[in-house]
């Protein structure tokens, strides 16, 4: 199957799943065990849309723990940034069409980034969207230094192998409303 088609199929699954287990997010952020992350000053989380899994409630988790969110905004040129979104902030469509802090929010960079996906394996393998903004994201926080990539999806999103490109960066766990699970790199 081609990764269009894989992600044509995981769209599909994933808005049943959206559908059928709307409190999927507030399960998640309650099953993940106390000492599961790294040390934590700024996060990323993102906006769902589409059926994504809503990182809401492990969001004011993290938030009542005394760490700071930024959000995701794709600008015109280069790649997406992590930037703060104060309560009170007007979000607006960014480059990628998505809701995000308006231009000149300022940039933050995150020891952890809560990751959406299409599709995840048990070896840390992602599947995203397909405009490889989170990869390219990622592979520029990883050159600076560490940053802990934890997946947000449902448990049926799992599949048994992704086929992976050079480029995809791995998830280090994920966490689902079936649980937390740490994820070796292939």
């Amino acid at each position: 199957m081609s990764r269009d088609d894989l992600r044509r199929r995981m769209r599909r699954r994933r808005r049943a799943l959206a559908a059928a287990t709307p409190e999927a997010g507030a399960e998640a952020a309650r099953r993940l065990p106390d000492d599961a992350l790294p040390p934590i000053r700024v996060f990323a989380a993102y906006l769902p849309a589409g059926g994504e899994f809503d990182p809401g409630p492990l969001a004011q988790r993290l938030l009542a723990l005394g760490a700071e969110q930024v959000l995701p905004r794709v600008p015109q040129e280069g790649s997406m940034q992590f930037v703060l979104a104060p309560p009170d902030c007007a979000l607006e469509p960014d480059a990628a069409g998505q809701p995000a802090p308006p231009p000149g929010a300022p940039e933050r960079r995150p020891d952890l980034v809560i990751a959406p996906l299409l599709a995840f394996d048990r070896f840390g393998g992602r599947l995203g969207q397909g405009g490889g903004h989170y990869d390219q994201a990622l592979a520029k926080l990883r050159r600076t230094g560490p940053v802990f990539v934890l997946g947000l999806a449902f448990a049926g999103q799992e599949v048994d192998r992704l086929d992976l490109e050079a480029h995809d960066q791995p998830l280090d766990a994920v966490l689902t409303e079936a649980g937390y699970r740490r994820l070796p790199q292939a």
